[in-house]
């Protein structure tokens, strides 16, 4: 019988490990962006068009390399990071498989231009699809010059799953900006199609966050210093009231590179304590240093996900660290000792409803506020300031003014007012645990979730306003400036005339800023503007992986984070407009999201429990 075993072409063996190496046009972009890294560059500038998939070039003015090199650089397992097996154990680069330059050649045309400061002149290489078209000598500039074109040109099923130019775009930012935070003594700038989308000069790590992220982050931002044998832990968290709804802002690095670990974020987030929502996530940036020899990166082809030596130890000196900066801010509550959030009689006193489909008072209830203040050299008013809260527990006592909801609201029907006789008082809905509304049905009652079932109306009314433009614009008396990182503010941008078609007026102000003239009349009142836009913006980028459609997408994003929350109290006005407005939808039954808004629990089925 003949043999069948035989060794694969390199082209087709570089194909296959393209398929690990480079997902899309970001790892493209990650691989030679920390390529330049390694070669000692001071400035590394990025071009970028068509989200990558017609070019993606990368020019730096490191080390370069000498005709030998350049060649040698696109075979596999070619590197100058390690050189025996004992370097595995000791990685200080951000590359050393050898795998990178390999993989992008046998999937696209590279040009490489690369000259070494001793020479006089440089030399270029041509390859497509890992063969080599071109070597010849070549004037150019100190350093390496990378251009990838036509990324997936010969893996045309690779290229058809790449998602919209936007989503790639998003990818490619998130993996620029994660090595320009790691490096904040390297100049960098990302163009795209033509546009200068970063440019970020040197300085500390402060300055970097503060260039990538906006001024507006630059006061809400703690520092973490803490040095240990074992490691060091430096950079920044951020205050109760930088908290997003995503954890788009959270980067953690282990010497210089940017990795993902759960367990190390919880670890993070466990500092906080109880100080955040369960759907709060908090904003950090944070470096440790620690011996090379402790961790190990060679896990994954992406090098993003790492081993600790200690695992346990380093979670305990992260959570530790982090509520140490938290403490130096005395960070606490403001309590409502006055309000019964678990069961809240329908004649409470409320705010008013707010004009239109999507209209509710107040933004959220008393308890969810955070007061921060710098107490450090003034401990006695904090003290002052806890007795004041906590003898308002005092004050009442003694007293039963408050109405048992029970008693006043529940009536009782003899037999005859259950055969379809009319109730003298109508029966009004009450509020469970501040989360939920009970309304009387004639078959039993209905239990609606007051945030999914308003997320429904908000929705349905932003999408009619994008055929009829007929959500009213609530003027606001003082403009309010807000301010975005530069993919954010490109991604307003575009959806500058949607956001005015359902009710917000906005003007670009400034490269990255944005003023604010007006909002949607029906908006929550109590709400900050600016938390909403950007917790939209947020929710935008991220529901473009669903690939939902720009109009729809707005539409979920704007009624994920301006319908009102769970543990919000709402008056009887309140609720029976939601649930006038919820059954007024042409699809009541479930969120956009595709959650139930209601259940309904049948009479039969309670006298069925009680036997």
């Amino acid at each position: 019988m003949a043999d069948i075993i035989q060794l694969l072409p390199d082209n087709i063996a570089n194909q296959i490990a393209a398929g690990e190496v480079i997902q899309r046009p970001a790892s493209v972009v990650k691989e030679l962006v920390e390529n330049a890294i390694d070669a000692g560059s001071t400035e590394i500038k990025l071009i970028i068009k068509d989200a990558g998939k017609t070019l993606i070039q990368v020019i730096d003015n490191g080390k370069g390399m000498s005709v030998t090199d350049a060649r040698m650089a696109f075979e596999r397992h070619a590197t100058s990071k390690i050189k025996t097996a004992n370097d595995l154990f000791s990685i200080t680069t951000k590359g050393f498989r050898g795998e990178a330059l390999a993989s992008i050649a046998a999937i696209a045309h590279v040009e490489l231009l690369t000259r070494q400061q001793d020479q006089e002149i440089g030399n270029k290489i041509v390859i497509k699809g890992s063969k080599l078209e071109k070597q010849e000598v070549i004037e150019c500039s100190v350093g390496s010059q990378f251009s990838v074109k036509n990324l997936f040109y010969n893996v045309p099923a690779r290229r058809k799953f790449l998602k919209s130019d936007p989503v790639e775009l998003r990818h490619i930012n998130d993996e620029f900006i994660r090595v320009a935070l790691a490096h904040p003594d390297v100049f960098f700038s990302l163009f795209n199609n033509g546009n200068e989308t970063y440019h970020l000069p040197p300085g500390n790590i402060k300055q970097r966050i503060v260039n990538i992220f906006g001024k507006n982050l630059d006061s809400k931002l703690l520092p973490i210093d803490e040095d240990t044998d074992v490691i060091k832990i430096e950079g920044f968290v951020g205050k109760i009231e930088a908290s997003k709804k995503s954890s788009a802002e959270q980067f953690l690095f282990v010497n210089q590179r940017y990795i993902k670990s759960n367990y190390m974020n919880h670890a993070i987030k466990s500092g906080y304590d109880l100080l955040l929502q369960k759907d709060q996530y908090p904003v950090f940036f944070i470096f440790m240093e620690m011996d090379p020899a402790r961790i190990d990166v060679n896990v994954h082809p992406t090098k993003t996900e790492v081993k600790f030596d200690e695992e346990r130890l380093i979670y305990n000196y992260l959570r530790v660290s982090v509520k140490h900066a938290l403490g130096k801010y005395i960070v606490s509550p403001t309590l409502d000792f006055e309000t019964d959030t678990n069961f809240v009689s329908a004649h409470s006193p409320q705010t008013n409803l707010g004009n239109s489909n999507t209209g509710m008072s107040d933004g959220r209830p008393k308890s969810d506020n955070w007061t921060q203040r710098d107490y450090s050299n003034d401990a006695s008013n904090l003290q002052k300031e806890n007795l004041k809260s906590w003898g308002k527990i005092y004050e009442n006592i003694g007293t039963d003014s408050t109405p048992n909801p029970i008693q006043n609201e529940i009536t009782f029907e003899s037999s005859a007012s259950q055969q379809n006789t009319v109730n003298t008082k109508e029966r009004e809905p009450y509020q469970l645990h501040n989360q939920y509304i009970i309304s009387h049905i004639k078959s039993g009652y209905l239990l609606i979730d007051q945030h999914l079932a308003h997320q429904r109306i908000t929705y349905e009314a932003n999408l009619k306003a994008f055929k009829t433009n007929s959500l009213p614009v609530q003027k606001e008396l003082f403009p309010t400036n807000v301010e975005f990182d530069a993919s954010k503010a490109e991604t307003v941008r575009e959806l500058l005339p949607l956001l005015n078609q359902i009710g917000f007026e906005i003007g670009e102000f400034g490269n990255t800023g944005f003023i604010i003239h007006g909002t949607p009349s029906g908006m929550v009142q109590g709400t900050s503007i600016t938390t909403v836009l950007e917790d939209m913006i947020y929710q935008y980028q991220d529901n473009l992986e669903l690939q939902l459609g720009i109009e729809e997408n707005l539409a979920r994003s704007y009624a994920n984070v301006a319908s009102i929350k769970r543990g919000k109290h709402l008056s009887v006005p309140e609720m029976k407009k939601i649930i006038d407005d919820l059954f007024a939808c042409e699809t009541p039954f479930s969120s956009p999201s595709g959650k139930k808004t209601f259940m309904t629990v049948a009479l039969d089925d309670i006298q069925k429990y009680f036997g």
